[in-house]
């Protein structure tokens, strides 16, 4: 699998034109963590040693968004995630729909509960102490109640923060992509967060090279217009960050010799 990190369509690179983030700032952007604490501590600790032995004026860590559900520890992911105020890097989280499901069916709407623990939300409860098997033999206001009691405000009020897009430089980070033909500003929350067709098949460029999670992939996959850093972290040990320090572009992640975990631009 390690061998696959890389994938791309040979084809498009040769078209691909420059892309860079602004000068003397670097960008950590982390793709899809569900759940797993221990990959995430991993990665982080990839990170700091990166900016030690690569010191640059600033550097600032992006999460891509669905940091909870499917993997066995949210909660831990989110505790860690939410006090990491002396990291060497400043912080940014952009909102998955898997958290946003979340928060959702933590305000009650009706609808949604039975189908989140289904995709994993029933690993998330399990991570905050709440039986998901009890869960389901629940009505979704009682749902909501027992979660809303055992998942502690400060996690809620966190997650409500998260913004939906960052843009650095040439480059602009969502959770799942965007709606192809829309210009930038007029985006969607819900393709932002939950889109694959047409984003994942179109080839037009867009204005900016568009780094998401969302869709898994073998590996880091590399288009003309986009890069997808969805490398099933909960299910394949491989949790994936793209950095971009102005023209460079290379890769760490989890899993991977540090040889196959780069490439430059």
């Amino acid at each position: 699998m390690i061998l696959n990190l890389f994938r791309r369509v040979s084809a498009n690179i040769a078209a691909e034109r420059s892309f860079a983030g602004p000068p003397a700032k670097r960008l950590y952007a982390v793709g899809d963590i569900h759940g797993r604490l221990d990959l995430l501590d991993d990665l982080l600790s990839r990170v700091e040693d990166d900016i030690h032995d690569r010191p640059v004026e600033t550097a600032a860590i992006v999460f891509l968004g669905d940091l909870i559900d499917r993997g066995p520890d949210s909660a831990g992911v989110i505790a860690r995630l939410a006090n990491l105020q002396h990291f060497p890097a400043k912080t940014l989280f952009l909102l998955g729909n898997h958290e946003e499901i979340l928060l959702r069916v933590l305000a009650g709407e009706p609808g949604l509960a039975y189908d989140w623990l289904g995709f994993g939300g029933d690993a998330c409860a399990e991570s905050y102490g709440v039986n998901a098997a009890a869960l389901q033999a629940m009505d979704e206001q009682r749902i909501a109640q027992v979660l809303g009691d055992a998942i502690p405000t400060a996690h809620v009020e966190f997650l409500k923060g998260f913004g939906d897009t960052f843009r650095f430089g040439d480059y602009l980070l969502v959770h799942a992509g965007i709606r192809p033909g829309v210009p930038i500003e007029q985006q969607q929350p819900h393709d932002l967060r939950w889109i694959r067709k047409p984003f994942l098949t179109d080839a037009h460029d867009h204005g900016v090279m568009v780094v998401h999670g969302h869709t898994i992939s073998d590996g880091v996959e590399r288009r003309v217009n986009r890069i997808g850093i969805d490398t099933g972290a909960y299910r394949t040990g491989v949790l994936t960050a793209a950095v971009i320090e102005e023209a460079d572009l290379r890769f760490l992640a989890t899993g991977a010799a540090p040889e196959l975990a780069s490439e430059g631009r």
